[in-house]
């Protein structure tokens, strides 16, 4: 094999594991090529969060059999790892590695030739009709955490300006509409002197910014993302984690992904007023503003912790950027219910919402649940709420105009743009040759537009470097 390609679907985990899969295969001597080119390996890395999600892996699985069909597909990430139908139907020419622990070795042997899996049992597809996890055996964790590191450290986050660092991995919450803890069950974090080895490593390749993420970054350290069996119900690991990466020579950017309101402490905030290059924006989960709702869904907090943390947000930050997800028609969910998540996402002034309608899955507590919610009811209630995201995000972003803020730029072409501090997007009225794809470049906040704020560069693109 001499070249390869890697579709990606899913979250910031996805997409960092993809490029940890790209790395090895260049260290394995192949090139990476995009399709619609003909590569020899194809990768296609998986989610299955929602049945849509499943059901764009297969699409994605089908055209890449359609394009290349002498090559070798290898499927992987969280649609294999657990028995499903949901692959059923495809050709059985298909690699699917279903143990992530497992994926650096078998990608070595099926590159090199050393062995064929079509005809393996461990890469057959199965007649499933219930979910359950591939690691529903006796498979140890102490085995699964002493090989999952096969997978190489990232030396750059290739085809992006931003570079997604994780740190954690696995989920053992049980959250009643996640399919999660089935596909990745171990909770484990990346050792401290690693974690700020591979950011120092992203910097050299000239990453400004660098996002810190994981599948429950509050529960960096822990061995359980299960708050009451914490040592202490306060976890500053991750504040800590975030002091030293704050310090390394060169980072001009540093933004942390999702959170939950208990996993911002006071020292986390400490930290964050500490170092000009922590960005005032926090991702905060909120799913609904009712706590009948909320308990249903088994989350870890009701929605007064939810405002009293954001009220201690903003008594820290500068006009911090709290964005959120909001899950609308969950089963049981009454008018009132709905009511109260609108009242919240006013009062917190969220500056980004991303709105999903209810989407029942197979293999969830939530999938059993009685007295779902009228599709039609549903589809109301997300429209309301996307025309709220629009209003408060333009509300959020029209208090900068006149301000000046720090842009990094994601292309140079007729209308560069660029992520302010605070992650809204700005676009520069006028294109000039001398500013190019990762740039950080102070801009003048001149007007607000439909999707972002028009600004004026007034510096040369050499800010942080």
């Amino acid at each position: 094999m001499k070249t390869f390609s890697i579709n990606t679907l899913g979250c910031k985990v996805n997409q960092y594991e993809s490029q940890q899969i790209r790395q090895l295969l260049e260290q394995l001597g192949l090139k990476h090529i995009e399709m619609p080119n003909k590569p020899d390996l194809i990768i296609v890395n998986t989610c299955c969060v929602t049945h849509t999600a499943s059901a764009k892996s297969r699409q994605y699985i089908r055209k890449a059999q359609k394009l290349s069909p002498n090559a070798t597909i290898v499927v992987c990430g969280c649609l294999p790892s657990i028995q499903t139908a949901e692959l059923n139907g495809l050709d059985e020419n298909l690699c699917l590695i279903r143990r992530r622990e497992e994926l650096a070795g078998k990608l070595s042997q099926i590159t090199t030739g050393e062995a064929s899996f079509s005809n393996s049992q461990e890469f057959s597809l199965r007649q499933d009709t219930v979910i359950k996890t591939e690691y529903d055996d006796n498979f140890r964790r102490k085995k699964y955490l002493a090989s999952y590191a096969e997978l190489p450290s990232l030396t750059s986050f290739k085809g992006h300006t931003r570079a997604f660092l994780k740190i954690q991995d696995g989920c053992d919450g049980y959250c009643s509409y996640c399919i999660v803890p089935k596909t990745r069950p171990f909770v484990h974090s990346k050792p401290v002197d690693s974690a700020l080895q591979e950011a120092r490593d992203l910097v050299a390749a000239g990453h400004k910014e660098i996002v810190i993420t994981g599948v429950f970054l509050g529960a960096y350290g822990q061995q359980t993302v299960r708050r009451k069996s914490w040592p202490s119900n306060q976890n500053d690991n991750l504040a800590n984690l975030l002091d030293e990466l704050a310090q390394i020579p060169g980072l001009a950017r540093l933004r942390l992904s999702s959170l939950e309101p208990s996993d911002v402490t006071p020292r986390l905030l400490d930290v964050f007023c500490k170092h000009r290059n922590i960005m005032p924006h926090l991702h905060l989960s909120l799913q609904s503003g009712s706590n009948a709702i909320l308990k249903k869904m088994c989350r870890q907090y009701n929605s007064d912790d939810f405002r009293e943390k954001v009220e201690l947000i903003k008594t820290r930050l500068d006009r911090p950027a709290i964005t959120t997800d909001i899950i609308v028609g969950f089963p049981t969910e009454t008018e009132a219910d709905y009511e109260q998540t609108v009242a919240l996402a006013k009062e917190v002034g969220f500056a980004k919402m991303h709105v999903f309608t209810f989407s029942m899955r197979k293999g969830t507590a939530a999938a059993n649940m009685q007295d779902t919610v009228d599709t039609k009811v549903i589809k109301e209630r997300s429209k309301i709420l996307r025309e709220l995201d629009r209003n408060l995000q333009s509300a959020y972003r029209q208090q900068f105009t006149g301000e000046t803020a720090e842009v990094l730029l994601e292309n140079s072409t007729n209308r560069p743009r660029g992520r302010a501090e605070r992650y809204f997007y700005v676009y520069l009225n006028s294109s000039t040759d001398r500013l190019r794809a990762n740039d950080l470049v102070k801009v003048k906040l001149l007007q607000n537009g439909k999707d972002g704020v028009i600004g004026e560069a007034i510096s040369n693109g050499n800010l942080g470097a």
